[in-house]
């Protein structure tokens, strides 16, 4: 239930801690599950102190129970173990502390811890976390690579040396953090957020040795693979042997079987990438030299042509068409001018005979009026009247000698 209070209405600290306990006192019993970090048994002491702590959210609380309560599983329980305790919630109000009171501890055996593990894997499958089209492509050659290990380990040094035995050239960004235990989780976590934060990582791996079941669970805590999901830089996995399969390997873009097989796969060998350039620059000598032969032997061939090695010859040929075509275009404007010549002189012979002219020649003349009017007949002339006469050699004036129609017809 709330309480009521307010600036002018306050309740007691140590009523705040009353009500806290009354709350955690309603609780009852729960199951809690945990990793023990810190155990102390006292010589001689009733009651023994335990830290159990949630290595994914990096939350511990003190539990307490009585000796003979622990003693049942204190050949198989030691610091680091995962636990399961039945036990009730407790507030301790003069100081303000919650603790658990254990009734039962039990250990988690192997077996249940990867039968938890494979219900985590299927869940996250199902959610498309291992999906191979969410694997990001790694750099052919990354400039600095992110590595996330545990101080001064045998992963590190494989990593390294192996790297720049591979590519002398080649940095590192390194982030030393415990690699198992109760504080592995939040700062591998914190190693691979900060390093997919910087823009000059080409790529993460994270790397440990081999170990037991146990020594790798922090490799397949649900919060470390959602936050390998999340990055953005591609990840490597290089945990323990080709036999271990954490379920980091299945979330990262690339999994390696060793640390030494993944600074293998991450970098490349400078050796062999020489092999590689002398070898494609051989290939394009050859293609290069086999394009120029072909052009060469091209070029021969179009040089023996007869229109390449006599290029005037196609002028010569055209040439003679040219000249018998103008000949003949000669010869037939010349029919032409002949035949229209022949047919303008018949022409001219006949318009020639038909002319009035000819008639005059042959000793006729044109009698006329003094108005022009050609005499065509004796009666349109009278007695007197003053004609004019038009021959071949000019004209002359003549009179009617005689009456109208008195004038005798030729003979």
């Amino acid at each position: 239930m709330a309480v009521s209070t307010s600036p002018e209405t306050p309740i007691p600290v140590g009523e705040v801690s009353r009500l806290i306990g009354g709350w955690i006192d309603r609780l009852g019993a729960v199951w809690v599950e945990g990793q023990i970090t810190q155990l102390s048994r006292r010589p001689g002491a009733g009651v023994v102190f335990l830290t159990l702590r949630d290595p994914s959210y990096d939350i511990s609380v003190s539990v307490t129970c009585y000796r003979q309560v622990f003693d049942k599983v204190a050949d198989v329980v030691s610091e680091g173990a995962r636990v399961v305790v039945h036990a009730k919630p407790e507030w301790y109000a003069p100081r303000g502390q919650l603790s658990l009171r254990a009734a039962e501890i039990k250990p988690v055996g192997v077996g249940e811890l990867l039968a938890r593990l494979e219900q985590l894997k299927k869940s996250l499958a199902a959610e498309g976390l291992f999906a191979a089209d969410r694997k990001k492509p790694l750099p052919f050659l990354p400039q600095l690579i992110g590595l996330v290990c545990g101080r001064a380990s045998a992963a590190e040094r494989d990593v390294l040396e192996n790297a720049r035995h591979r590519w002398p050239a080649v940095r590192f960004a390194v982030r030393n953090v415990p690699v198992q235990g109760v504080h592995a989780v939040p700062q591998v976590i914190g190693a691979v957020q900060e390093l997919d934060a910087l823009p000059e990582v080409d790529v993460i791996i994270v790397a440990r040795g081999g170990g037991s079941v146990e020594d790798l669970l922090p490799f397949s805590d649900e919060q470390l693979i959602r936050a390998v999901g999340a990055a953005a830089t591609p990840v490597v996995s290089a945990i323990g042997h080709e036999p271990d399969t954490p379920l980091l390997d299945l979330v990262a873009d690339l999994r390696a079987s060793t640390p030494t097989d993944a600074a293998k796969k991450v970098v490349p060998d400078v050796g062999e990438e020489l092999a590689r350039i002398g070898q494609l620059r051989e290939r394009a000598r050859r293609a290069i030299d086999g394009f120029v032969q072909r052009e060469e032997r091209g070029l021969a061939a179009a040089l023996q042509r007869p229109c390449i090695q006599r290029p005037q010859r196609m002028v010569e040929d055209r040439e003679e068409q040219v000249t018998a075509l103008l000949e003949r275009g000669r010869r037939t404007l010349g029919h032409l001018l002949d035949r229209a010549d022949s047919e303008l002189t018949h022409t001219l012979a006949r318009v020639v005979a038909l002319s009035p002219k000819a008639t005059l020649e042959r000793g006729y003349a044109v009698l006329q009026k003094p108005d022009g009017t050609a005499v065509r007949s004796p009666a349109e002339v009278g007695a007197d009247e003053e004609l004019r006469a038009r021959v071949a050699e000019g004209d002359f004036r003549v009179r009617v000698d005689g009456p109208p129609g008195a004038v005798a017809p030729p003979a």
